[in-house]
């Protein structure tokens, strides 16, 4: 660009001497023709104009009357023709052109105020284009010149900045694909702002380095004491679980005689015990059955805790069919609208999740017995992708506030006197459950029913209510 500029400005200032240079020429002439004009003497004429042999770039020249009749000419090559006079514009007393590669200038020869003749000089542009090539040569010459001299800067700025960079943008590329931070980059040995920059991008490796192998020593110790911990509290849990198993155990032979003796004594003795003694004999053969089904539930839930898990392919529909089979004497004779759906085919203890559906199905049971017509319904929602099973009745329900206390050993959210119980039948549930990877959880209003939801893969269900809430109302058993 620069090159162009110069040769732009360049052909316009020569172009600009060359006319004036050429108008001086034809003034000179001009003035040494005036008597020849006035003295109509062609030959001093042309003898003016053979002076121009000296300016080889003068094609042809000539000198014409007022009445624009040729009165005397000039040829280079020796020969020619005169050419017509161009028109001088209106108010002027010269005029050129550029055309065909060639100047041409008209200028009127004035004398005494008074319009004696005009010069024609026709000029060519050999000069200027010589000019131009001796400028292209210079231009190729300087940017070959330049061009090698940027090869050359280029080479060294490789060397010394470009191949320094990129074997540290390797090294970071390594250190961030395979966390090699024993890694280095080379230094370049020069005092620089690169070298400053590799030297702190090292240091900022050994740092890394050293701080991995900080954390993965404090890792395995962590590791280390993580599994001393789970193998101690592997042998509490064990040796928590024996102890409680030998204490339930040894408590029902005493439970038994408590039981069987109060037993023996309301039927021998029971006619002759007024009413309040009566009454306290059966508050403690009630509080020894009690007890003993307590004791029973416990032993059941320690020997769940130790069972280990048997997976296989079961069909919930029959294990739900059995446990309504099991469950018939508890709702004989009631009014009960059993709304059962279909249920899925899952991987799961058969034994283990037939125990789940006992005790929810009992619990619905038990609290809907005070309604003339009970509703317990079963059924299958999906839930993130994943099959839920819930089991709802329409019976106390409970208040929602509440729900984080009803899988807790011994927590019931209704007296004794109202349902009995002893608080151990959910909390066994939800060992099944989380036993098999699952979770359960439960949403209810008092008076209104309970609704028990699990699922045996992981759900979130605890910002899913209105979902679920949407899906129960869409819900068709059938």
């Amino acid at each position: 660009m620069a090159c162009g500029a110069f040769f732009a400005y360049d052909l316009i200032t020569f172009r600009q001497a060359m006319v004036r240079h050429l108008s001086t020429q034809a003034q000179i002439i001009g003035s040494d023709s005036v008597s020849a004009l006035l003295f109509n003497d062609p030959q001093s004429a042309e003898n003016t104009l053979s002076a121009l042999k000296a300016a080889p770039n003068i094609v042809s020249a000539g000198i014409y009357t007022p009445e624009g009749q040729p009165f005397a000419a000039y040829w280079r090559d020796g020969g020619g023709q005169f050419l017509t006079l161009p028109p001088i514009p209106s108010g002027q007393t010269e005029a050129y052109w550029f055309k065909d590669r060639q100047i041409v200038l008209v200028l009127s020869i004035v004398f005494q105020g008074k319009p004696t003749g005009t010069v024609y000089m026709q000029s060519d542009l050999q000069e200027m284009y010589m000019r131009l090539k001796r400028y292209a040569g210079i231009a190729a010459i300087v940017l070959s010149a330049s061009l090698l001299a940027a090869l050359l800067v280029s080479a060294m700025f490789q060397r010394a900045l470009a191949e320094p960079i990129v074997h540290l943008a390797e090294t970071a590329r390594i250190v961030s694909r395979d966390k090699k931070y024993s890694a280095r980059a080379t230094p370049t040995g020069n005092c620089n702002e690169l070298a400053t920059l590799i030297e702190a991008f090292n240091q900022m490796l050994s740092q890394i380095q050293e701080r991995d192998a900080a954390l993965q020593k404090a890792h395995d110790e962590l590791e280390h004491r993580v599994q001393e911990r789970t193998t101690q509290l592997g042998a509490a849990n064990k040796e928590l679980e024996a102890f409680s198993y030998s204490v339930a155990h040894d408590l029902r032979a005493p439970l038994r005689q408590i039981d069987g003796f109060s037993q023996i004594l309301a039927d021998q003795c029971g006619p002759q015990l007024d009413l309040t003694a009566q009454r306290y004999l059966k508050l403690v053969r009630d509080g020894a059955r009690n007890m003993g089904q307590l004791v029973d539930d416990l032993l059941n839930m320690a020997r769940i805790g130790r069972q280990e898990l048997v997976r296989k392919p079961t069909d919930l529909n029959l294990l739900l069919q059995s446990a309504l089979r099991d469950l018939q004497p508890e709702w004989q004779g009631r009014q009960v609208d059993w709304r059962i759906g279909n249920l899925h085919t899952v991987e799961c203890d058969p034994g283990l999740m037939k125990l789940v559906f006992v005790n929810l199905l009992s619990n619905a049971v038990k609290y809907t017995r005070r309604l003339e017509c009970a509703a317990i319904e079963v059924g299958q929602i999906m839930l993130d992708g994943a099959p839920v099973v819930f089991v709802r009745d329409n019976g106390a329900g409970f208040e929602q506030q509440y729900a984080h206390k009803l899988f807790g050993v011994f927590q019931r959210l209704h007296r004794t006197e109202d349902f009995e119980g002893t608080g151990v039948g959910l909390a066994t549930v939800h060992r099944i459950i989380q036993k098999h990877g699952g979770q359960i959880w439960a949403e209810a209003e008092v008076n209104k029913g309970a609704t028990f939801f699990f699922s045996l893969a992981a759900t979130s269900h605890g910002t899913s209510n209105t979902n679920i809430l949407r899906q129960l109302v869409s819900y068709d058993p059938r």
